[in-house]
């Protein structure tokens, strides 16, 4: 069982994991994408037991693959999406990660040649919830391109965590990778934990990172409460217009039906 030495699992809820990990049963799947062909991930997590999948996705060079993956287990949910874009390939994933008394998501990325990655990632947690996504991409080829928007609220005693890395090998020439985390606490029982990496063995690259920690702008909730609008739709509107970053990318049905569920959700966020 992972413990607090293990870098990935510094911040996780090892007492919910522990009650179940005895009993642990890996379901493995995987996609293919052909070359020049157009797949999707969609993936919906729910359900009272433990989720704990391994799912392998290997894109094929100039492939496409888009996917949105939703996190609303009752029970707990850990799952590790190991992804290869093969020379010219391209990915562009969103999460929603929510619910679950620990809720993990973790992506492995190898990125070749001329390969590009978009991740945008939206962590809600609520009541005394652990909502965690942990990133590894691999930058193994000359020229590719990654760009990952994590946004966390966390309310009540709930637990947000972002670890990311971003390799680069010394083939990795050309590299232009960015990844930004900020993160929105609604009161003072709440926690979001943040640890951007970069490493790098490659001489000519543009990588960055950024991470930010704070609290919902008060002019900004004044200014719309003075104007007519409800406490608590403003902060509302408010946790809505900041995570919104994140679905960047999202044809309009998407965009549409992703911010229906984001404003119930966080409705019952406090």
């Amino acid at each position: 069982m992972p413990n607090r030495k293990d870098e990935a699992w510094r911040w996780s809820n090892l007492t919910a994991l522990s009650a179940a990990w005895p009993d642990a049963q890996v379901r493995s799947r995987s996609l293919d994408v052909a070359a020049g062909s157009h797949g999707r991930l969609d993936d919906v997590l729910a359900g009272d037991g433990w989720i704990n999948d391994d799912v392998t996705v290997t894109v094929a060079a100039d492939g496409r693959l888009d996917g949105i993956i939703r996190q609303d287990a009752a029970g707990m949910a850990t799952m590790l999406y190991r992804i290869t874009l093969e020379a010219g390939a391209s990915a562009h994933l969103v999460i929603l990660n929510h619910g679950s008394d620990l809720g993990r998501i973790a992506l492995d990325v190898t990125l070749h040649a001329g390969a590009d990655f978009q991740l945008g990632a939206i962590l809600i947690g609520t009541a005394a919830q652990t909502s965690e996504l942990v990133t590894i991409v691999r930058h193994v080829g000359p020229a590719a391109t990654s760009n990952q928007i994590v946004r966390a609220v966390a309310g009540g005693t709930a637990t947000t965590s972002y670890l990311g890395q971003v390799a680069v090998a010394r083939a990795g020439q050309k590299t232009d990778a960015s990844q930004s985390f900020k993160a929105l606490l609604l009161n003072r029982g709440a926690t979001a934990n943040a640890k951007p990496e970069l490493e790098i063995f490659a001489d000519d690259v543009k990588c960055a990172h950024g991470a930010t920690v704070g609290e919902i702008d008060a002019n900004a909730l004044f200014y719309l409460t003075s104007r007519g609008v409800p406490p608590v739709q403003a902060r509302a509107l408010l946790m809505r217009a900041f995570l919104s970053d994140a679905l960047a990318g999202l044809d309009d049905t998407a965009t549409e039906t992703l911010e229906a569920e984001i404003t119930a959700l966080l409705a019952t966020t406090a």
